[in-house]
């Protein structure tokens, strides 16, 4: 059994994770492909590609492909966020209307349905913090579970080709919130408001704020909000979950429209980037704000983020009002920007408390272990996250390897 003493990783268990998913997943046609890396102690052990990132063509998947990591974007405009925090920009309890005036009197779904809604003013005004922690009242129209939501569908606010950072706020003041802000937790747009937050903060438009103060600082050379003329023939296709267990092609890399520079620039779910450039991103959080002689963030200010924010130390299951999630419920609390492991039974899935991580809706997904210095990330294409239960069991192979 050959094993990584250095890293305290046995590499022949860590190919199970190859097996598992061919046999799993990619032969029998659930997913096109899938790229696996697992760093410990701040080096890389172990890394595989495997299937196709383009099945129609039969293209190999390669360790640099490109895939849309939807909601993995949110802790990147999150460190944004805090960078302006640590510069005195603004408090985590400043109500968001100090920066977005419209916002001073929203109010709460009582009944009826978009445009006659009944409403109520919220009960408390909503903070930053609030938006940082998914406690906003704000919602996905993509949850399909209230009538609120569905005005977001009707409006598309969860992005289209018109939308800008700058509608999606002035929206946002004409419709209710699906709660008082911070008495429940709700998946939302609020990570597209704090990149809006983000740009004015800085005099910065979100791409360019990235790029400056994270992107090149961390080498992340792959990294933005479209794909270049010089990165196609690497973006991988994207695939919809299909009932029985198949998938569909959702969007050819040959006519996304990812391959135009976007009007709405969404801080909650809008960059492509590689396994390797989102590792040395993740890699500086497993390394409290710094990766290769570049900080991006401050210790103390990283351990702030990542300590579980919902109220009375509750876990999601407690404060969650139904709505969808990129981390199972139990034993997760919330931190300002990723999901925050506090009780390891209660998870169902190996791992340590203070764990922290997210995922996207293409099933990509990433989680750093501070107490194991470990990294894992998985990039593959299929949509929604949920199809599959491959979040768990990529948990159980990556700590199974650990000698």
């Amino acid at each position: 059994m050959s094993e990584n003493i250095a890293s305290g990783l046995s590499i022949d268990t860590l190919e199970r994770i190859t097996r598992h998913f061919d046999e799993r997943y990619i032969q029998p046609g659930k997913l096109p492909g899938a790229v696996t890396l697992v760093a410990r102690h701040g080096k890389v052990v172990w890394a595989q590609a495997q299937g196709l990132m383009d099945v129609e063509r039969n293209r190999p998947m390669q360790r640099d492909t490109l895939f849309r990591i939807y909601s993995m974007t949110k802790p990147v405009t999150s460190i944004a966020m805090m960078q302006l925090y640590e510069q005195g920009k603004f408090l985590l309890n400043d109500p968001v209307h100090k920066y977005i005036p419209s916002w001073r009197k929203m109010r709460v779904y009582k009944g009826g349905s978009y445009p006659d809604f009944e409403t109520e003013p919220a009960a408390k005004a909503m903070t930053i913090r609030d938006l940082m922690t998914h406690t906003s009242g704000l919602t996905y129209g993509f949850t399909e579970r209230t009538e609120v939501d569905a005005a977001y569908r009707k409006l598309k606010l969860d992005g289209s080709s018109i939308l800008t950072l700058e509608k999606l706020v002035d929206r946002l003041a004409e419709l209710p919130l699906e709660f008082s802000p911070g008495t429940a937790w709700n998946y939302s747009v609020s990570t597209d408001v704090l990149g809006y937050l983000v740009e004015l903060l800085s005099g910065q438009s979100l791409d360019n704020y990235f790029d400056e103060h994270i992107f090149q600082p961390l080498g992340m050379t792959d990294t933005g909000f479209h794909v270049r003329p010089e990165q196609q023939h690497r973006f991988a296709a994207c695939y919809l979950y299909q009932p029985g267990d198949t998938m569909k092609l959702q969007d050819d890399p040959e006519r996304s429209k990812y391959l135009k520079h976007p009007r709405f620039l969404s801080g909650g779910g809008g960059l492509v980037s590689t396994i390797d450039d989102y590792h040395k991103f993740a890699q500086a959080l497993c390394q409290g704000g710094e990766y290769q002689g570049q900080r991006i963030i401050g210790r103390k200010t990283l351990e702030f983020m990542r300590r579980n924010h919902l109220s009375d130390n509750k876990d999601l299951p407690a404060l969650s009002v139904g709505g969808f999630s990129e981390t199972p419920y139990q034993g997760s609390g919330f931190g300002l920007g990723f999901s925050v492991k506090t009780d390891v039974a209660a998870s169902h899935t190996v791992g340590s408390e203070g764990e922290f991580g997210w995922g996207g809706l293409a099933s990509t997904s990433f989680f750093i272990d501070p107490k194991e210095d470990l990294v894992v990330i998985f990039m593959t294409q299929l949509m929604p996250s949920s199809s599959y239960p491959i979040r768990q069991e990529l948990r159980a192979l990556v700590y199974g390897a650990m000698t």
